[in-house]
């Protein structure tokens, strides 16, 4: 139930639904006066939502700080990968793996692995039946990348039920509690994500140490055109909006 109503919460809150709510309100309103303080405030929410400089400043003060390889001083029995945006599918005639959005998780668990930092990989959700079914699905085809690139298949395992964060972990506690009981566990996802992530590991009991990926933020120097509304500066605050609204939620559920 939690999975259904969070889907259609979500569309609800998302800043551009909100705008395009706002822009209804104001063109059913007969008040002048309220008409164009409504018209206002979706100008000031859209400055501040695709300012480079305002999102990319916030970005980084929310993603988790960047980890060196140098810096992963132990071996982790297993190295928790989520799924999620991993590969892209462009057509159904698609005879190989491209990487989507969030696709720098699976060069990072990679990198991970050649290092020796983590002896196995656990690949973590479900991307469409009908795709898991002939064994298409992504966390299949990011295996099968990671496997192209020299990882041993018999190293690589699978949780396919997850369709949350919130499954990831707990579906994948039964998991790592039944194969590598008291083992040590290395979680990859992306930067943005991993508070939340981290947070739902915890809750059911799986203590995981955090190796980000996938930064969205970055160098930030002011500069005047960074002043200037940027499509894709919307495009990361929506998705930090996004991340943000799913932690409030999870944490009032009690999930992390």
């Amino acid at each position: 139930m939690f999975y259904f109503l969070s889907k259609a919460v979500d569309f609800l809150i998302m800043p551009l639904s909100i705008v395009f709510f706002i822009l209804i309100y104001a063109w059913t309103i007969k008040s002048d006066r309220r008409r164009k303080q409504a018209v206002g405030l979706v100008i000031v929410l859209l400055f501040l939502g695709s300012n480079p400089y305002l999102v990319t400043k916030a970005v980084n003060a929310w993603e988790h700080r960047f980890v060196n390889l140098a810096e992963v001083k132990k071996t982790y029995d297993v190295g928790i990968m989520l799924s999620g945006g991993l590969i892209m599918t462009s057509t159904p005639r698609q005879d190989h793996p491209a990487l989507g959005d969030h696709g720098d998780r699976i060069l990072q668990t990679y990198l991970l692995y050649k290092q020796g930092k983590i002896k196995k990989i656990l690949i973590t959700g479900i991307s469409g039946e009908l795709l898991m079914a002939r064994r298409l699905g992504e966390t299949r085809q990011a295996a099968s990348l990671l496997v192209s690139w020299g990882v041993p298949a018999q190293d690589i395992l699978f949780e396919e039920k997850a369709r949350n964060t919130h499954e990831n972990a707990l579906y994948s506690a039964q998991i790592l509690n039944k194969m590598f009981p008291g083992g040590k566990y290395l979680l990859v996802t992306s930067a943005f994500h991993m508070r939340r992530s981290a947070g739902c590991f915890e809750k059911v009991g799986v203590k995981t140490d955090p190796f980000p990926a996938d930064f969205h933020g970055g160098y930030n120097e002011f500069i005047i055109h960074k002043l200037v509304p940027d499509p894709d500066a919307f495009a990361r605050f929506c998705m930090l909006w996004h991340e943000f609204v799913g932690l409030v939620a999870y944490k009032l559920v009690g999930y992390c």
